[in-house]
């Protein structure tokens, strides 16, 4: 499975982006896609993950109420719609997939730049 993220950019705070994430090669075998973001200095942290079947998610608590994850499993493709940004969402975010039959996410995207600015 290959991922390829798009859609980062520059906003100011209260505005809202739109990530994206395809995937090609074995993407019919996807369970579930996640996204993480990692802040200058900080570690990698989990924003939050879709079923690709079921469509169900699952948000971080810092993201809940602000942040939607979604998926078009025609396009191959996850979104990460994020709305009422802060400054402290600057980061770098990655959409990873976890194939079914495997036991964590084992194919990372390249990874998005996300600037909110004050």
């Amino acid at each position: 499975v290959q991922l390829q993220a798009s859609g980062g950019g520059l906003v100011q705070a209260g505005g809202s982006l739109r990530v994206s994430c395809e995937a090609s090669g074995r993407a019919f075998s996807i369970l579930r896609m996640g996204w993480f973001r990692q802040a200058p200095g900080k570690e990698r942290e989990f924003v939050g993950n879709i079923g690709w079947v079921s469509g169900l998610t699952a948000y971080a608590d810092s993201v809940k109420g602000r942040f939607t994850i979604s998926r078009d499993s025609g396009k191959r493709t996850a979104y990460l719609e994020m709305n009422f940004l802060k400054v402290e969402d600057t980061g770098l975010y990655y959409c990873a997939a976890w194939q079914a039959g495997r036991s964590r996410y084992e194919h990372w995207g390249q990874g998005t730049l996300v600037t909110v600015s004050s």
